[in-house]
């Protein structure tokens, strides 16, 4: 962290102001703690010269914690026009700093907001956690890094190793594209008010190259199909998409959760080559 701010109102009297009552309907959960949202800020890694978006601040406990840093700039994203109010008066004693984008995040693409180089760092709403998670993943070589806040049962998921309950589609797209870590977990009381779940942060760094050779398109086919009737064999579970999974060197009684995301990258480019052997028969023939 780099110098103290300047003299602000604490984030109770901005909530008490701007009667900011959590709304669940937009899967609020404030984060008041300094400590903590520093501790998120300092998992970001170094923001010298970054320019950073957050979604979703809420009060402004983790924009503080970012302003405190050397990030170059700071977009926010954030749908409640109370949140937003709350977020323009903060902007205003950090002009050219940090804007504010009164918006619904999942209709924004956060690459435009910012030139590069990017990083979102965010205490999620839990709501649209993992839909904002798998677009940013779709651009994901337009940012220097992901550090975000899930409820921990979906940060299990990210993070989880083939061969465990947790291990599944969001499991294996997460990790072809990244490499995943565990910053650390934030207890549910640590939250105003409390969620019913623990949380925890997680950086993701996007790979210099996927992990291995597949599209994305085909990623997905295999994956959905796959984990779809997680509890059939490969060879039943990939029927539906034409795909044998002995084509790519799998075992056919495999489970979906015994596949390792190289092994699914195999599987998803036979499933593009069954494709483009079908669209060029018919280009021939018809």
């Amino acid at each position: 962290m780099t110098s103290a701010l300047p003299e602000l109102p604490s984030l109770r009297d901005v909530i008490a102001r701007y009667e900011l009552r959590a709304r669940h309907s937009l899967g609020q959960h404030f984060l008041l703690d300094r400590n903590l949202t520093d501790r998120v800020a300092r998992a970001a890694g170094d923001l010298a010269g970054i320019n950073v978006v957050e979604v979703g601040p809420g009060p402004g406990g983790l924009t503080r914690s970012l302003l405190r840093t050397e990030a170059e700039r700071i977009v926010v994203v954030e749908k409640d026009p109370r949140c937003a109010a709350a977020m323009t008066e903060l902007a205003e004693v950090f002009p050219g700093r940090l804007r504010v984008v009164l918006a619904d995040a999942l209709t924004v693409c956060m690459a435009d907001l910012l030139p590069p180089p990017r990083k979102v760092v965010a205490n999620l709403p839990y709501n649209i956690a993992t839909v904002l998670l798998i677009r940013w993943l779709r651009e994901i070589n337009q940012y220097q890094g992901l550090t975000l806040m899930f409820q921990k049962e979906v940060a299990d998921r990210l993070l989880a190793e083939p061969g465990t309950a947790d291990y599944g589609r969001l499991s294996v797209i997460v990790q072809w594209l990244c490499t995943v870590q565990r910053a650390f977990n934030v207890a549910r009381e640590a939250f105003t008010p409390p969620p019913k779940v623990a949380s925890t942060v997680v950086t993701l760094t996007p790979r210099p190259h996927p992990l291995c050779d597949a599209t994305w398109s085909a990623m997905e086919t295999v994956t959905a199909a796959a984990f779809g009737q997680r509890r059939k064999m490969l060879r039943q579970s990939l029927k539906s998409i034409g795909v044998d999974p002995a084509d790519a060197g799998i075992p056919p009684t495999w489970r979906a959760e015994q596949v390792s995301v190289e092994a699914f990258c195999a599987l998803a480019r036979t499933a593009a080559a069954q494709v483009a052997a079908g669209r060029a028969a018919r280009e021939r023939f018809g």
